[in-house]
């Protein structure tokens, strides 16, 4: 079973993902994304993005509203998100964070047991 990162506090579950940009075979592996069931949507990290050598479409940005009314602007790129096996293929938004954050419109589709007291989580 995956651990939780205990660098975080409290410790919380983390995974690795694999980007895949669509239409090429270019994939970026192990980013580190932190598993949220709180978030309504996947950040992913902007460095991991960045590896692709690809060009952000600066127009392309949405409003975030984060849990205590802060509002930021984030852009979005489309990618093939793999984890646990299964492509999520859609737009996702970038955040400069050296972790992203794997959200419901995810985390929906999959079966995820957390085990808090023994800080793993197991999913399927």
């Amino acid at each position: 079973m995956p651990a939780y990162d205990d660098s975080l506090s409290p410790p919380a579950p983390v995974a690795r993902v694999s980007l895949r940009h669509p239409g090429s075979s270019l994939t970026v592996t192990d980013v580190l994304m932190l598993i949220d069931s709180g978030a309504d949507v996947t950040l992913i990290p902007k460095s991991s993005f960045d590896l692709f050598g690809l060009e952000i479409d600066l127009d392309d940005t949405y409003e975030l509203k984060s849990f205590d009314g802060r509002t930021s602007n984030l852009n979005a790129v489309r990618l093939d998100l793999i984890f646990l096996q299964k492509v999520f293929k859609g737009r996702f938004l970038l955040m400069d964070e050296k972790f992203g954050i794997l959200g419901r419109d995810v985390l929906n589709h999959i079966v995820l047991t957390l085990d808090g007291p023994h800080l793993n989580w197991d999913g399927r």
